[in-house]
């Protein structure tokens, strides 16, 4: 089984964290936009006809700020040009400012089954100084229209002037409004955005203050029966994420829009960032891909060992030596031997330790560079 995620480029304003390819001044393009990625569906037909697909991410950006009936026509065409499974997962992220009962109605008659909700922060304050649209009661009128329905709410620590108090307060949010899975993670200022000001005036909490806000949301999680599955995901029994699962266990999927990264047949591609370029080739005829790379064993091996390492699973023994012929534990003894106080084997799985996995790219680092 693979995956397929399209990129909705277009959004009312930008987060003042954002780096994605994002245009809040292009909006009036979204219907062609949309006709592109139709087309380019159609020119990827062929080579994937032999794929069956059981998940659909529409990610962005902000797909909720475009026409619903685009949004049904994207999994229409979906289904007509791609073996999409009857019961497969089709997630899509939405902004709270810019929902409405009536696109929540066209999304589920389409086959929308998930949601992906930016809460970020239950602190109105908060949420104007990130940048963002909505306010705390937007997302709880949100979360009614989205009552008895599978979706997820956002939630981002690190946050300027944010206390453990506040992240508290808005994982309780969240769950309190019906959220089965709840995304946790750390602000991370990208070099070229606006937040990234703040980060080198010290104005963000530091690592430590943001370890201590991980620390203690995690704690409030698991109260509240969240179970931590991956180090920045939480979800109640049966509600995890199964398109991100595809990612984190090194499956394949294809990305379609701008800036959509894919990884088919181990060669990774990415399209171009540039909206005109996209534009150009795709009406043309042309894929818009400017970066492609065939990942040899050893890359596989360790996107395998990364990706698996940040997930409470771990790594799958036994699959990894049908995948690469060797038996982790000897090949990575000297790493094993020295990093023996953040990791453990736990059945018939390798992993690193509960209460590590925050810091997991420093342990992870370790089996990387044998």
């Amino acid at each position: 089984m693979a995956g397929i995620y399209v990129h909705i480029p277009f959004c009312k304003s930008k987060c003042r964290y954002c780096d994605f390819a994002s245009f809040p001044d292009k909006i009036t393009f979204a219907e062609s936009y949309m006709a592109c990625v139709y087309r380019e569906m159609s020119l990827r037909k062929d080579d994937l006809k032999d794929y069956s697909f059981d998940t659909l991410y529409i990610g962005g950006g902000t797909p909720s700020v475009v026409d619903e009936s685009y949004i049904a026509m994207l999994v229409a065409a979906a289904r007509k040009n791609f073996n999409l499974k009857k019961d497969a997962e089709i997630t899509i992220e939405i902004n709270p400012g810019t929902i409405s009962a009536g696109k929540i109605d066209l999304y589920e008659k389409c086959g929308i089954n998930r949601y992906s909700v930016g809460l970020q922060s239950a602190i109105d304050g908060q949420l104007r100084e990130l940048g963002r649209i909505h306010t705390l009661n937007d997302f709880v009128t949100c979360a009614k229209l989205l009552k008895d329905k599978n979706f997820n709410a956002d939630v981002m620590i690190g946050l300027k002037d944010q206390t453990v108090d506040d992240v508290i307060k808005t994982i309780e949010v969240a769950s309190a409004f019906g959220a089965s899975h709840i995304s946790m993670y750390a602000l991370t200022p990208e070099d070229g955005t606006p937040i990234y000001t703040d980060y080198l005036n010290g104005e963000l909490p530091d690592s430590d203050e943001v370890a201590e806000m991980y620390e203690a949301g995690v704690k409030k999680l698991k109260e509240l029966g969240f179970n931590r599955y991956e180090v920045s995901n939480f979800a109640k029994k049966g509600r995890e994420s199964r398109h991100n699962l595809n990612y984190w266990r090194r499956g394949e999927y294809i990305g379609f829009g701008v800036s959509a990264s894919s990884c088919i047949n181990n060669i990774r591609f990415t399209n171009t960032f540039d909206l005109d370029e996209y534009f150009k080739c795709i009406l043309s005829g042309h894929l818009a891909v400017i970066d492609r790379e065939d990942v040899d064993a050893e890359g596989q091996k360790e996107e395998f060992i990364m990706l698996a390492l940040r997930t409470s699973e771990g790594i799958p023994l036994l699959k990894y030596k049908s995948l690469f012929g060797t038996d982790f534990a000897e090949e990575f003894a000297p790493a094993i031997a020295k990093m023996r106080e953040y990791v453990e084997f736990l059945g018939d799985s390798f992993r690193i330790k509960d209460e590590y996995l925050f810091v997991q790219n420093s342990i992870i680092i370790e089996f990387l560079s044998i």
